[in-house]
């Protein structure tokens, strides 16, 4: 039988097609119950639902014709890589990080069991060979930001070339001084990789595009303090999703337009979710596509979530980098600063992310949060206690929960989530 267009790619790329069409016949019917059954979505959510219907197909092959023009593709797994640094050298930025399940076993074969879903569900990714995301880069970036993460990024260097940054565990003089220092590092890699060079002209114009999408995020997340709430948390959560992936101008236009539909929307009080509904936000770990698990049962539950205070959240787009700097070593100075205030659960003291998660509450009239904690992510587990204390001193409700990307507690989830919201 002969391959389709997107096959013969994949076969090109070394994606295993057998085990490649299993994960994506999975996909379709997740989606469309997750995300097509939502009634009065906006028209702007059409964009995605058409990146998610290719999920592995358009976007791939727009990387791979810049590949063979001579482009580089940069692959993260962490938003505190400055992608600024790519996409002044002509390089494109794509995440990597993975939210199923599905690739977990091939994983499993060599890392620990006690190893949390998203690290396992990554490298499963390559080592099952059913990323072409991964297949196609020339340079996978990782960082420290956790030990599981640094230790599988050894194994990865095995398969792909894998460069690391360093991120200091504390924020102080020393750990700031080690930041730029990582910073300037990566500027001489990306610049290496691609053989262009960085100009104080070039990375302005960069951070002027990133901080462009930055911008329209930051205003949705603003749009979503409306009640009615004009767009639901997943499909606010997918734009982030893909965004992470796609390309950034592209990306800003569509959220500008998703934007302006949703400003009528709240203009005219038109909601997806009745005027009233519980509002929750949701803090914690990161939530990669096709991870929607969270999400969908709270929303289910006739509550709304009405922000994420993660690195598929707010931490993606809160900060913006200092723009109109003419100097280039200043530039890269206020851009390393700029990624030094992403406020993980890496960091000790992290006290800024206590306050972020009050501050979004009340800004986003959230009724209470759930804590969402990766099974065996020991940061963000160890960290929620110091977010309990601090919710609880703002009287704030809390709900702490602890999952995997299987569903198998999905029941459990559902009933503990219905009683905290008959609680508020």
């Amino acid at each position: 039988m002969a391959l389709t267009e997107s096959e013969q790619m994949w076969s090109e790329l070394g994606i295993d097609l057998a085990s490649h069409g299993q994960l994506m016949n999975a996909l379709g019917p997740i989606y469309r119950d997750i995300y097509l059954s939502q009634k009065n979505r906006p028209k702007g959510m059409g964009f995605y639902d058409f990146v998610v219907g290719d999920i592995h197909g358009i976007r791939v092959k727009e990387l791979r014709e810049h590949a063979k023009s001579g482009g580089k593709v940069v692959a993260t797994y962490c938003v505190f890589v400055p992608e600024e640094f790519c996409w002044a050298t002509g390089a494109i930025p794509v995440s990597l990080c993975a939210g199923t399940a599905f690739s977990i076993p091939a994983a499993e074969e060599v890392l620990p069991r006690n190893t949390c879903a998203l690290i396992k569900s990554s490298f499963g990714f390559k080592l099952g060979r059913l990323c072409p995301y991964v297949q196609v880069s020339h340079l996978i970036v990782g960082e420290t930001t956790c030990d599981g993460k640094k230790k599988m990024f050894e194994l990865l260097a095995e398969h792909q070339p894998v460069y690391v940054m360093e991120v200091p565990n504390k924020r102080g003089p020393a750990g700031r001084a080690l930041w730029q220092q990582e910073v300037r590092d990566f500027k001489a890699k990306i610049e290496e990789l691609t053989g262009n060079r960085i100009t104080a002209e070039n990375l302005g114009e960069a951070i002027k595009k990133v901080n462009a999408r930055r911008r329209e995020f930051k205003r949705l997340s603003m749009l979503r303090a409306a009640d009615p709430a004009p767009i639901s948390g997943k499909d606010a959560l997918l734009a982030t999703q893909v965004s992470m992936y796609d390309d950034v101008e592209r990306e800003t236009q569509i959220m500008k337009t998703l934007n302006e539909e949703l400003e009528e929307r709240v203009k005219n009080g038109e909601g997806v979710f009745p005027r009233g509904a519980k509002r929750i936000l949701v803090s914690g770990s990161p939530m990669a596509i096709p991870n929607w698990k969270l999400h969908h049962l709270i929303e289910s539950a006739g509550a709304v979530v009405v922000g994420e205070e993660s690195c598929t959240g707010s931490r993606f787009f809160n900060e913006l980098a200092p723009e109109g700097i003419t100097d280039l070593d200043e530039v890269v100075t206020a851009l390393a600063d700029r990624y030094l205030k992403t406020n993980c659960a890496c960091f000790t003291p992290n006290c800024e992310r206590l306050d972020d998660i009050i501050g979004m509450a009340k800004t986003l009239k959230a009724d209470g949060v759930i804590h969402y904690n990766l099974q065996f992510c020991h940061t963000y587990a160890n960290e929620a206690i110091q977010v309990d204390k601090a919710l609880e001193k703002a009287g704030i409700p809390l709900l702490r929960i602890e999952t995997d990307y299987s569903d198998e507690d999905a029941g459990q989830l559902k009933t503990r989530i219905d009683a905290f919201l008959e609680t508020l």
